[in-house]
């Protein structure tokens, strides 16, 4: 379930009443903004507007405190509700001794089937930061991005490893040759559009680049790319890598405005689903109460209330809806991550029995060089492999004219932008499949392949390129193979020498990653015993399914 709602939590070590005072002054201008009338604002609900409705509460004690407002815009009942909560907390027991403010942007669409409309960046959260020394850990959190000058290197690699951190870091470099002020201001700037409230946002400096990015070996960014980098960093494993993902220039550049909706996807996720600090998760759950009339009959103050409750209890059935469809979404992602950890769990398996495996093969045949005098070649270093591996996956498709016996009819861009993501091992295991299925389509093509490409991973005949059978599906699932829409996006093109249609229903497929949204897949078909050629129709993300 891709995030809808938008939630900026930062901490500020301004004292309470301070905060409260800068806080309201900015809400009050938010909702100025809006011509919403701030006259008269007080505890309870307030009426600022036709189909506008501001809730506050607040309490005090020896615990802390905190003040919260909430909200509601119904343009339409066919537009549905736009809910926007703003908070500020101050817990006595925080030995930080910070202040919170949290914001809240989400949409309550009126049907319960009906989608929630993605919130952007609120006004609101750019008077806040403005306002306000907002900060995440040891970082400061700003609305527009910050360079990372050379004397700043060490600071921030301090802000990257610290463990209280909340948010993630998003640094975007210059590409060599730009002016670095005029590339901020224009490509970064848009491309940081939605992140404001929801990552520390820096621009690397030319001049700090190489510092930066000897601080991270295995973690670089350059060339004019952006990566974020998310919480929990580790700079000295090389695995690591594979969570902070990178956007190269050239899907930047292509179109920055979509490259923008990409970069907020995870940031957004992570804002959505992380615990909320101590201090916020403990407040209570905000109970709406109507204000008291003072003025009119009995009769009219009882009409009022009822009319008042009512709104209420339908407040209460649409926001019930909507937790509703979030915990539905959530399970389905559950049970997303869960069949994922089961596949992870089969891979580790089947490659420990190949380990096991490959150990006895190795010990006998220590043996039989014993036995046959050759002591010298026993513990002999073993050559260094001759694949040499793509450096992209554009350089991948340059090269596909090695492996004579595959024919790519997928579409390129699809699989170059795979780039972007620049996970490490993807680029290896993806290489090592062209590999195993060229060599697999040689054989089908002579007729002694003696089964699928399944059977071939298992067997003997694939030692000289292998690979791992765990990531060998040869048919998708029957949920997938009988729904039209999904079954349409597995119709890929093959020449109409291997079918008039000039498409074949491609469920054949190895899983090139697993572990976040995109998960590669690569689809094929293999026509050995009549064209001689292994198809690769598709390779790209995973493919849409009764999950997704």
């Amino acid at each position: 379930m891709e995030p809808r709602g938008y939630r900026m939590v930062v901490s500020t070590p301004q004292d309470y009443v301070t905060t409260s005072a800068l806080t309201e002054r900015q809400l009050y201008a938010w909702l100025e903004q809006k011509r919403y009338d701030t006259s008269a604002l007080d505890e309870g609900r307030n009426d600022i507007a036709v189909n506008v409705t501001l809730d506050r509460d607040s309490a005090s004690g020896l615990r802390g405190a905190y003040t919260r407002w909430r909200m509601r815009e119904t343009p339409s009942p066919q537009v549905g509700t736009w809910q926007s909560t703003l908070t500020i907390r101050r817990d006595h027991r925080d030995p930080e001794d910070r202040t919170w403010l949290q914001v809240d942007i989400e949409h309550m669409p009126t049907s319960p089937d009906g989608a929630p409309t993605r919130a952007n960046t609120p006004g609101i959260a750019r008077l806040l930061l403005d306002s306000l020394d907002a900060r995440d850990g040891l970082a400061e959190v700003k609305w527009k991005p910050s360079f990372i000058e050379p004397e700043d290197v060490q600071e921030v690699i301090e802000e990257l490893c610290d463990e209280q951190r909340r948010l993630p870091i998003v640094v975007a470099t210059v590409p060599y040759g730009a002016d670095a002020d005029t590339y901020a201001e224009t490509t970064v700037e848009t491309a940081y559009k939605y992140l404001p409230g929801l990552a520390v946002l820096y621009v690397l400096s030319p001049e700090a680049q190489t510092a930066f990015n000897g601080a991270l070996e295995f973690h670089p960014v350059f060339g004019g790319g952006i990566r974020t980098y998310l919480p929990g960093i580790d700079p000295a494993w090389k695995p690591d890598a594979q969570r902070h993902p990178v956007m190269s220039r050239r899907t930047l550049e292509a179109d920055v405005h979509r490259a923008a909706r990409t970069l907020a996807v995870l940031p957004q996720r992570l804002a959505l689903r992380q615990q909320l600090p101590g201090a916020l998760a403990s407040l209570p759950i905000q109970r709406t109460r109507p204000r008291q009339q003072a003025h009119g009959s009995d009769i009219d103050k009882l009409t009022v209330e009822n009319k008042t409750l009512n709104a209420l209890l339908d407040e209460a059935e649409q926001i019930e809806a909507t937790r509703t469809q979030e915990i539905s979404g959530l399970n389905a992602d559950l049970e997303k991550a869960d069949r994922a950890a089961s596949e992870l769990l089969g891979e580790n398996e089947e490659l420990y029995e190949q380990f096991q495996a490959a150990q006895r093969r190795v010990r006998f045949l220590q043996e039989q060089l014993r036995n046959a005098g050759e002591f010298s070649a026993v513990n002999a270093e073993p050559p260094a492999p001759d694949i040499v591996y793509p450096e992209t996956f554009s350089d991948l498709l340059d090269r596909l004219g090695e492996l004579p016996f595959l024919s790519f009819t997928g579409r390129q861009k699809i699989t170059r932008d795979l780039d972007s993501q620049s996970v490490d091992n993807w680029l290896r295991v993806a290489w090592d499949a062209l590999l195993a299925l060229n060599h697999f389509a040689k054989a089908s093509a002579d007729g002694t392949a003696g089964g699928d490409f399944l059977s071939w991973c298992k067997s003997e005949e694939s030692h000289a390129y292998p690979f791992p059978a765990a990531k060998v599906a040869m048919r998708e699932s029957d949920t997938v193979a009988r729904k039209d829409k999904l079954r349409r996006e597995r119709m890929l093109p093959v020449p109409t020498s291997v079918d008039p249609a000039g498409e074949v229903f491609m469920q054949a497929h190895l899983r090139i990653g697993s572990g976040n949204t995109v998960a590669p897949r690569l689809h094929f078909y293999d026509d050995g015993p009549q064209t001689g050629l292994v198809y690769v129709g598709y390779l790209g993300p995973h493919l849409r399914n009764t999950l997704t």
